[in-house]
């Protein structure tokens, strides 16, 4: 882990933290972090609706997974 000094407004760090009820600072700057990777990813993903031809339906891919069994 690497340790960074950043610069924040006090009210947007209390204000998140009562959001997420973090129990630091740091906690609720991870959380923030981690929840606006999440929704980059997501929105990637959204982007590629209707992009993907698969040839088998899902029901068959589920079934036939063998990490499943």
């Amino acid at each position: 882990m690497s340790r960074t000094t950043i610069t924040l407004p006090n009210s947007l760090l209390d204000e998140l933290m009562s959001e997420i009820e973090a129990k630091s600072k740091t906690e609720a700057v991870i959380k923030a972090i981690k929840d606006e990777i999440r929704t980059k990813k997501m929105e990637k993903i959204k982007t590629m609706a209707g992009k993907m031809e698969f040839i088998k339906s899902a029901d068959i891919l589920r079934h036939e997974d063998e990490r499943l069994r």
